[in-house]
């Protein structure tokens, strides 16, 4: 399988904060796009600790974005190869695009509550 980021259906959002992507196998691929100063917080309220509970693989595009858990912070930067657990949230510093990878039974949940409170917004 394969797909430039143009020929991805949309999942969430709409440009330039949009959500690209689509399950293939066992993973849900997507490439994710968020503009300087989204703040993630807002769209997880009613998860556990309104935390995002669904972990995720992935690359960093461009951009930089602070990711904050109960107890610690870390930045990922354009070039880094990382791993989210359980329990974070994050707030772009910088244009942010990343490729990214979840489990669609893990991930399903938390798009279904992002949705809900960004159609409340």
């Amino acid at each position: 399988m394969r797909a430039s980021s143009d020929q991805l259906p949309i999942v969430f959002g709409a440009d330039p904060a949009s959500i690209r992507g689509g399950d293939w196998g066992d993973l849900r691929s997507m490439i994710i796009s968020l503009p300087a100063g989204t703040d993630l917080g807002p769209l997880l309220q009613g998860l556990p600790n309104n935390l995002c509970p669904c972990p995720h693989w992935g690359y960093v595009v461009k951009g930089q974005m602070r990711i904050s858990y109960a107890d610690s912070e870390e930045v990922l930067r354009a070039g880094d190869l990382f791993y989210l657990p359980p329990g974070h949230t994050g707030l772009v510093e910088e244009d942010f695009e990343c490729v990214e990878f979840s489990r669609p039974a893990e991930h399903e949940p938390v798009l279904e509550v992002v949705k809900r409170n960004a159609a409340a917004a």
